[in-house]
């Protein structure tokens, strides 16, 4: 036994070595996620990577073992990218990987050697907390987004989902790392177990006390939506064949009573304002089904410079004059950041040729007169971002609808992924999410996130009614916003004054 400890110790004694358990380790989580959703590994994933960051030599080692096992983590939640961006998401994981840098210092220096109680127990809330951190800055639009944050690994799971009502993802991230680093500080700090085991049942009795008395929704009725989906077509973003086979599936749900049908994005191809017959057409659907439909324009504007992507609501009359401009824009897929800079991107990958033109304000459409139903359009990637739902609800939303299309990215975990964020944001939020794609996965999620209906795979072409359930109440998310954000921040800022202090009063002891 003491022969394979030395021959542990002496492997992550080299640095090759440990550089090559750093990437997998921090590449672990990423299992978590759809579509293998073993969502229970999220509770023990950053334990291999723990351990390992203590055990470095140096600060300075620390901060490269955090560095390359965020770059890891980063490949692997986003791994699907690697057909469009080639070569250069390896650039862009390592350039988002040193988000991580700061946080492996701050693990090795709370768990490193042999902390005693009090700092073990620091650990249980200073680690969580610079994750927050992390998760924070790379959430920002155009550093990729809230793409893979570890609390959205939880979508199905009922009592995480209370959780997100209270203090919404980052929440559950907090609770997620303060486990992890729970179980590394039992693992290897014999002098802390005893911190470490009241920590972990810190945690335990937190997720209870919500589960327990967390409020909840009230019920407010039902609405019957349709999401058409047409599956892979032949012919373009543009081409017609997509916009008949949209045509074809809505023109089924007449007679089912449905108050809204929901397209998915990029559903148009052309401006409305200039395609008259296309106005007529979708009209003429709004009149024979019986409600008015929710398409996705992306197009260059008949009268602004530019391509927008646009949520356009359409009645029996033609569009009613509601429009949502998408304002946070998938960054190399919908714009180039820097392309004086970072141009060359689009000569190795599949990034964008022009950039798209961003909205300026998000809209709260209305169906059915002055007290019919209030619903708030998000277009794909905004799905990701809780301040926007957050934003929407805060405005009178009484539901959430995401257009989207992933369809570049058919055969890989995205669609599943991005279908998950439906439930995280119906259960921060107390409003149901319609997560309507052109070619899968579309989902629907009830006010609690639970899901409402059957989904509509990425090998289906269809369209499908729901009886979505409405709520009333505001969650405790909705009314506080991200409290465990500014309370990570404000543990993070009495710590660095701690060691400021610390810093500042060694050389004075030094001198006696």
């Amino acid at each position: 036994m003491a022969g394979s400890v030395g021959g542990w110790r002496r492997l992550l004694g080299s640095p090759w070595w440990r550089a090559g358990f750093a990437l997998p380790a921090g590449a672990l989580p990423a299992l978590a996620f759809p579509a293998p959703s073993l969502w229970w590994l999220a509770y023990v994933a950053l334990v291999p990577w723990l351990l390992l960051i203590r055990s470095a030599p140096t600060g300075r080692r620390a901060a490269l073992d955090g560095w390359l096992g965020g770059a890891g983590f980063l490949l692997a939640v986003h791994h699907w990218l690697l057909p469009s961006l080639h070569v250069f998401i390896l650039v862009l994981a390592a350039l988002l990987g040193l988000l991580w840098a700061p946080w492996g210092w701050l693990v090795r220096r709370t768990l490193g050697g042999t902390p005693g109680t009090g700092t073990t127990a620091a650990a249980l809330a200073l680690v969580p907390s610079g994750w927050l951190m992390v998760e924070l800055v790379r959430s920002w639009q155009y550093l990729g987004g809230p793409w893979g944050l570890l609390g959205a690994s939880q979508w199905q799971v009922a009592p995480a989902l209370r959780l997100a009502s209270v203090g919404g993802v980052w929440l559950v991230s907090f609770l997620l790392v303060a486990v992890n680093t729970g179980l590394a500080a039992l693992i290897a700090l014999p002098r802390a177990r005893t911190a470490a085991v009241a920590g972990l049942l810190v945690c335990a009795a937190a997720g209870g006390a919500v589960w327990a008395w967390a409020p909840l929704p009230g019920a407010a009725g039902t609405v019957r939506i349709a999401v058409v989906q047409p599956g892979v077509i032949a012919g373009g973003a543009n081409g017609q064949r997509r916009f008949d086979r949209e045509e074809e599936l809505t023109r089924r749900l007449t007679g089912r009573g449905v108050d809204l049908v929901v397209w998915g994005e990029s559903s148009v191809g052309q401006d409305l304002g200039k395609r008259p017959d296309l106005r007529a057409r979708l009209a003429a659907l709004a009149r024979t089904v019986g409600a008015p439909l929710l398409v996705n324009v992306d197009a260059r504007h008949a009268y602004e410079p530019g391509i927008y992507k646009s949520s356009v609501l359409v009645g029996p009359d033609g569009p009613t004059g509601d429009r949502y401009d998408k304002m946070r824009l998938v960054p190399f897929g919908e714009y180039v950041p820097a392309r004086s800079v970072l141009g060359w991107a689009t000569s190795v990958g599949k990034a964008a040729g022009e950039d798209r033109k961003r909205g300026e304000h998000p809209v709260v459409m209305r169906i059915g007169g002055a007290d019919g139903l209030r619903f708030g359009p998000l277009v794909c990637f905004e799905s990701a971002f809780p301040d926007m739902s957050r934003h929407l609800v805060r405005e009178g939303a009484q539901l959430l609808i995401a257009q989207s299309a992933t369809s570049t990215f058919q055969h890989s975990w995205a669609p599943e992924q991005h279908a998950s964020l439906a439930a995280l944001r119906a259960a921060e939020t107390w409003r149901p999410m319609v997560h309507a794609t052109l070619t899968g996965v579309s989902a629907v999620a009830g006010p609690r996130g639970e899901a409402v209906g059957g989904r509509l795979s990425t090998s289906r072409s269809a369209s499908a009614v729901y009886d979505v359930p409405l709520a009333r109440g505001t969650s405790v998310y909705v009314r506080t916003g991200d409290w465990p954000v500014y309370g990570a921040l404000a543990a993070l800022a009495v710590f660095c004054a701690a060691e400021g202090v610390r810093a500042f009063r060694k050389p004075g002891r030094a001198r006696g």
